[in-house]
């Protein structure tokens, strides 16, 4: 089970954007990395097709998985994530800070 994943809040640790939080948009297992929504901005210099108009446009680049931290549910502060089963059998993600579930 993995310990982030897509639609999870999470908060930056280190870089140009430490302490900002966002929410993960795209996992990218293959490389370790995570994109995630407005953090990270580049600006990206692209042609003009018959689809879209040229220009440079300014989007999210990736960041390291170990960079990021879940949002604790309670007060949006970093989390360690630990995992355990609930009384379904179910396994769900925790935050070790306050112990809620991320899951629900």
């Amino acid at each position: 089970m993995n310990k982030i994943k897509k639609g999870d809040s999470v908060v930056i640790l280190s870089g140009k954007d430490k302490g900002r939080t966002g929410t993960v948009l795209e996992m990218i297992t293959k490389t370790d990395r995570v994109l995630v929504q407005g953090v990270n901005m580049v600006k990206v210099h692209t042609k003009q097709s018959q689809t879209s108009e040229g220009g440079i446009i300014a989007r999210e680049a990736s960041v390291h998985i170990s960079n990021v931290a879940i949002a604790d549910p309670k007060d949006g502060k970093p989390s360690r994530v630990g995992i355990k089963t609930n009384d379904d059998g179910k396994k769900v993600r925790f935050a070790k800070r306050s112990g809620d579930l991320i899951d629900g």
